[in-house]
């Protein structure tokens, strides 16, 4: 990897990527992006009120074009949404421009997480948890797909996903470096 390559976090929401990625950009002296907050600041409106007035193809029609800008950019980390990688363009785009990180929750670490918070508006169903384990079931091996790296987020603190992630990282540099020089 080389260090001033792009970091993109990808994962089901609430497995930490917005939280992760902030700590992480901090560490590694990299610019932050959220996608959906990017999204929210270009159009002055909600996810939830784009999901209303235009639905889901709409908002997956903006989310596309904010990614093929963001990843133009160079030395950040970007906080995808969760549904991003429903593109097979947007899987390519992230593939071929970073190196793309996993964060991975068990169905139960994302609804306890997500439970609460009405700001999601594909949970807002009669049963999110099942809501969430379809989204699990569809998204997992598509997340899988172009990972670089899986990182298990479940029961570890932001700080100890953080220093997981610069370990992974900075290993996976040193072996880089060591079959090189063979």
């Amino acid at each position: 990897m080389n260090p001033a390559e792009n970091i993109y976090l990808v994962g089901l929401m609430g497995a930490g990527k917005t939280t992760v990625g902030k700590l992480l950009a901090k560490q590694m002296g990299k610019a932050f992006y959220d996608s959906d907050q990017e999204i929210k600041d270009r159009t002055g409106v909600s996810i939830s009120h784009i999901f209303e007035v235009e639905g889901e193809a709409g908002f997956r029609a903006r989310e596309s074009s904010v990614l093929k800008e963001l990843v133009q950019l160079k030395d950040i980390v970007l906080a995808t949404g969760g549904g991003a990688i429903l593109s097979e363009e947007n899987r390519a785009l992230l593939k071929r421009n970073g190196t793309v990180i996993y964060l991975r929750a068990s169905v139960n670490d994302l609804w306890a997480r997500t439970r609460h918070d009405r700001n999601r508006p594909l949970l807002q169903t009669e049963d999110p948890h099942a809501k969430l384990s379809e989204f699990f079931a569809i998204r997992d091996p598509l997340y899988r797909e172009i990972a670089d790296y899986v990182i298990d987020t479940s029961r570890q603190s932001v700080s100890n996903l953080v220093h997981h992630i610069l370990q992974t990282i900075g290993n996976h540099r040193k072996l880089c470096a060591h079959l090189k020089s063979n």
